[in-house]
């Protein structure tokens, strides 16, 4: 049996899910998920507790924690670090960071079966984390690298254009800004869905049992903003 818990803070929802695998059984996950503002330090670790109490096990049991590691608020993103962090160093445990657009992408899989998507989260100031995904084997996979950009510069993968394309996440908000091009081969945006840690939790269990994992102090949060910042700094250092 493996057992997997995974929390969120990176939107403006709060989250804990628990993933409880048994060989030839479909996977079970308990979750709570609740939209609490400024409320998260308060709301994760008695979301955590009240899905170990509810499938009778405790911390000890867990064979990893899982954690949203980004894109999404800065704030949320390392509350959720630091808590999962603690929880797994605390317990021996490996840590696993999943993507927030990834999370989101298997939503959209699991609620309507759609298969090609652009996961898009409002990054403020004018900008919005986004990435695309095909779903294959019933996973999402990257068709383009997570990145944080301007409206006005999201795109679909040019080989992948003829698929019917699904928008998902608070990015798409930001719609009237986007290009004549990409609203034409977009069949639904849907605006008001938050990556949740039941996702993360399916996600976490394949890195799990493909040996994945990280020891908590090495695990960090992704800022992509930070890492443009960053890549444009090295290129000036360079000339």
């Amino acid at each position: 049996m493996t057992l997997i818990v995974a929390l969120d803070a990176s939107s403006s929802a709060c989250s804990a899910a628990l993933l409880r695998r048994i060989d030839g059984q479909p996977d079970e996950v308990l979750a709570r998920f609740a939209q609490t503002p400024r409320e998260h330090t308060r709301r994760l670790m008695p979301m955590v507790d009240e899905v170990l109490a509810e499938a009778g096990v405790t911390a000890n049991a867990l064979d990893a924690v899982a954690y949203g590691r980004g894109p999404g608020s800065f704030t949320g993103l390392r509350i959720a670090a630091g808590v999962a962090q603690g929880l797994a160093y605390g317990l021996g445990r490996p840590l696993i960071g999943v993507s927030t657009l990834q999370a989101l992408a298997l939503s959209g899989y699991r609620s309507h079966r759609y298969r090609y998507m652009v996961t898009a989260l409002d990054a403020r100031m004018g900008e919005v984390y986004a990435a695309a995904w095909r779903i294959d084997d019933g996973l999402p996979v990257a068709l383009v690298d997570e990145a944080v950009l301007p409206p006005e510069r999201l795109l679909l993968p040019k080989e992948h254009e003829d698929h019917d394309w699904v928008g998902l996440g608070s990015g798409w908000a930001l719609w009237d800004q986007m290009p004549a091009e990409l609203q034409a081969n977009l069949n639904l945006t849907v605006v008001d869905i938050d990556p949740a840690a039941e996702d993360m939790a399916r996600l976490a269990v394949q890195v799990f049992d493909a040996g994945g994992g990280q020891r908590p102090h090495d695990a960090q949060p992704v800022y992509l903003r930070d890492q443009v910042a960053w890549k444009k700094t090295a290129r000036k250092r360079a000339q």
